[in-house]
């Protein structure tokens, strides 16, 4: 999630994506404008991340994993 109040819309978060997840709210599929929303309100929920991270293990399973919305746990989980 990206906090639209803390991003400054430089771009830099855009190529780091390995599936191009992130796209420009104003240039969003009309399709996928209800994750505008989602993000707004899991992005104040949700720690930021300020640092590189490797990907999940299981990462490649979820590439092309049509729909994922479902999955989506909006709990923290820590562990």
């Amino acid at each position: 999630m990206i906090d639209p109040d803390e991003c400054i819309d430089c771009g830099v978060c855009a190529p780091e994506c390995p599936i191009d997840a992130i796209v420009s709210a104003e240039e969003i599929d009309e399709s996928q404008r209800q994750f505008v929303d989602l993000n707004i309100t899991l992005a104040k929920q949700w720690p930021s991340i300020t640092v590189r991270q490797e990907p999940l293990p299981d990462a490649e399973d979820w590439r092309d994993v049509r729909p994922k919305l479902q999955h989506l746990a909006r709990e923290r989980v820590m562990s």
